[in-house]
């Protein structure tokens, strides 16, 4: 069993902190990278955290990455731990520089295909389930009883439809009418209904709620099943619990239409289809301090190699680019881009004043455990996952995505809020990293997890498909991104999960609400 070597990393030679790659002993003097010099280790410092190189002055900045990641709050002695007893964020000044940097296109890659599910409409599927959609919180369990009441035997008859998915969550109600909360979640829920993923769906509402069926259908031309076959145009698109009588009376109608949609839903087969058709949501939860060195760059060639294919790739969780956006406006490939991108930050810096907070109450609790200090570290560790491609747009929450290339979507950093969003403008395949051991799926969506270390890997071998903390074993950064480029095509082409084979997906879809409940 591999174990990082008994050394620290240097990330950038502007830095004047260093990561230990396992624990460090106080009183230890410990090489740094492959360099002849050696550190005095002052007091016992963690796998992943920070140890000053030089005395750090009371207000001087930390630098990690090349980047300002905070200042001392306290004079900081050479070989002492740098954490947050002894770091704050002060006052950051970030030169926006729009388009400076504009990458340019990658050169185009020698074509690969996976094996997707072609729709009617032209769209490429990855996974092909049937969706029990509710408009609001009470109509989840009914919901949840359809999707029980469907008998496994029956659904094994089906070998092309991948399950059942009921779609559920504790809001639709309480909102304006036709207001910003009540726009968005509708944008979200016809995301899914829309989603290529999706063979076949039912939509079940209560009747009296906000989020009215009929306004999410008409707002959104939503029609039934996008494969062939007659028998669709005679089933219902909608049930109304109040309509049809009650609970029970919907749940029997309800599996009787799923029982008549199933057949229908499995007359797909995979074929052959670009990698320039996957769209890709890159995420990053239970993130560690090794994540910013292993995981999140590994992803992030992977993300490069993409583009190069024509494909997209997402970054999302907008508070957690807080404090790294200068590198991002940097490579928009026009201003209107880069100013999108700040507006969408000063949106969070004001929404988080109004609750009497601020952004920089990120990072929890499990990513301080693991090295993380502030959200400016946390940030630039995060970006890593968009590669270092241009970055072409930024999109609204659940927008539909059409460009390609490397695009923001503007998400809060909470994983499921996260990630429903972007699958709901479009994302096909879900790469999620983490540090602290993140247990998540994403039905209809696979999600692909990339641990950042190498003893998180080995306790939870289980839920993680890849290990990207080989690299601070000596594979490199390069390597690694290839196998999470070769594990998505694999993925998109219908190899399992982790998650997957352990069934998670059905409690992760959680439409993002930021206004207030009334």
């Amino acid at each position: 069993m591999n174990r990082p070597v008994s050394s620290l990393v240097q990330l950038d030679p502007r830095d004047n902190v260093a990561v230990a790659k396992q624990q460090v002993s106080r009183g230890a003097r410990v090489p740094i990278g492959d360099s002849s010099h050696q550190l005095a280790v002052r007091e016992t410092v963690e796998f992943g955290h920070k140890l000053a190189l030089q005395d750090i002055p009371e207000s001087q900045p930390i630098l990690k990455f090349g980047q300002v990641i905070g200042f001392a709050s306290q004079d900081i002695r050479c070989g002492e731990w740098v954490h947050v007893h002894n770091v704050c964020l002060g006052e950051l000044k970030l030169d926006y520089a729009f388009g400076s940097a504009v990458p340019a296109e990658p050169a185009p890659l020698q074509p690969r295909t996976f094996q997707g599910y072609r729709r009617a409409n032209g769209r490429a599927a990855t996974r092909n389930y049937v969706a029990l959609i509710s408009t609001v919180n009470c109509s989840a369990t009914a919901s949840k009883y359809v999707a029980q009441g469907i008998d496994p035997r029956i659904l094994e008859k089906y070998e092309n439809v991948d399950g059942i998915v009921p779609l559920v969550h504790k809001g639709g109600c309480a909102f304006e009418y036709d207001g910003f909360d009540h726009r968005q979640l509708a944008r979200t829920l016809a995301g899914f209904a829309n989603h290529p993923n999706i063979g076949a769906y039912l939509i079940l509402g209560l009747g009296c709620e906000t989020s009215q069926a009929g306004f999410l259908t008409d707002q959104y031309n939503l029609v039934q099943l996008d494969v062939p076959g007659e028998a669709m145009e005679t089933l219902p698109l909608v049930m109304n619990i109040q309509e049809q009588g009650g609970v029970a009376r919907t749940v029997d109608r309800a599996i009787g239409v799923l029982n008549d949609l199933l057949p229908e839903a499995n007359r797909v087969c995979r074929e052959p289809i670009p990698v320039a058709e996957l769209i890709v949501a890159n995420e990053c939860g239970g993130s560690d301090a090794n994540s910013g060195i292993t995981a999140n760059p590994a992803v992030g060639v992977a993300s490069d190699r993409l583009v190069a294919h024509g494909a997209t790739t997402m970054l999302a969780e907008t508070p957690e680019i807080f404090g790294a956006e200068h590198l991002l406006t940097r490579r928009a490939v026009t201003s209107a881009v880069a100013e999108k991108l700040i507006e969408r930050i000063r949106w969070w810096e004001d929404y988080a004043r109004k609750f009497g907070v601020e952004i920089d109450n990120n990072p929890s609790v499990g990513n301080k455990k693991g090295g993380l200090t502030t959200i400016y570290e946390k940030s630039l560790g995060a970006i890593a996952k968009g590669g270092s491609t241009a970055l072409k747009a930024v999109y609204e929450y659940a927008e539909p995505v059409t460009e390609s290339g490397l695009i923001v979507m503007d998400t809060p950093g909470f994983d499921p809020a996260s990630v429903t969003g972007m699958v709901a403008g479009g994302a096909n395949i879900v790469v999620f990293t983490t540090g602290r051991g993140s247990c998540f799926g994403c039905k209809p969506v696979p999600t692909i997890k990339v641990a950042s270390n190498t003893p998180m890997y080995e306790r939870m071998e289980a839920d993680m498909d890849i290990n990207a903390g080989r690299i601070l074993d000596g594979a490199s950064v390069a390597e690694v991104g290839e196998e999470i480029l070769d594990k998505i095509i694999a993925v998109a082409s219908g190899e399992q999960t982790k998650s997957e084979a352990q069934g998670i997906g059905d409690e992760e879809f959680c439409p993002w609400v930021s206004g207030p409940v009334l």
